[in-house]
């Protein structure tokens, strides 16, 4: 699969409430990383050298936020391509005042091959992504070999992937995914107790569909 040829996901304009217009015009400084060519310095951007983690497709950033508010320690970096959630995540960033959380307007494939260097991160998230249920949508699926081997080569050695889906053939899919990557290893499938839960899987949940969680570990 060609990861530019095939996007995974569709860009909706949405509606933005006049906060959000605002927010993105008035915190995107503090914020936003600027969508330029060159590899991000994360040293520099955070201002600090600290373990980070990128959430890929945060949504409203509600969980994101979260967990950048419980870990002041570690830095945050979410990539999002819908404007309407990510005004809402900078409004939420700035009235919680966090320090450790920067957002990036992109598609996360091109992050991931052309601004995050190899072996940088220390976890990945990618929490519900859209399951393109038919099966002739199935190529637009996030989670391919191609993009699997790219995201783990970002990861520093004994990083996490994390990856969780309501959809159980997605699901299957994407522990076959993790398990054929050789840098990939101990995949674990449970609920994780400590995360909170997104809007897409509070939405899942009241349809009656399970959660599966699944994290791999980097490990050559």
């Amino acid at each position: 699969m060609n990861l530019r040829a095939v996007r995974s996901f569709v860009r909706r304009a949405g509606r933005q409430t006049h906060a959000q217009q605002r927010a993105l015009v008035e915190l995107w400084p503090r914020y936003g990383v600027p969508n330029q060519t060159g590899l991000i310095d994360l040293t520099a951007l955070f201002d600090r050298r600290a373990p980070t983690t990128l959430e890929i497709g945060f949504g409203n950033g509600d969980h994101l936020a979260a967990r950048a508010l419980a870990e002041p320690e570690r830095n945050f970096l979410g990539v999002e391509v819908h404007r309407p959630g990510i005004g809402h995540l900078l409004r939420t960033a700035a009235a919680a005042n966090l320090g450790n959380l920067r957002v990036i307007e992109q598609d996360a494939v091109e992050v991931l091959a052309a601004r995050i260097a190899p072996d940088s991160l220390d976890e990945i998230q990618i929490l519900f992504p859209d399951p393109w249920p038919k099966k002739r949508h199935h190529k637009r699926r996030l989670i391919q070999p191609e993009f699997t081997a790219l995201a783990a080569s970002r990861l520093c050695r004994g990083g996490r992937l994390h990856v969780a889906t309501d959809w159980e053939p997605y699901a299957q899919q994407m522990r076959e995914v993790l398990a054929g990557c050789p840098l990939l290893a101990s995949t674990t499938d449970e609920r994780l107790a400590a995360r909170a839960a997104t809007r897409f899987e509070q939405r899942g949940l009241r349809l009656g569909h399970g959660v599966c969680d699944l994290v791999a570990q980097r490990v050559r």
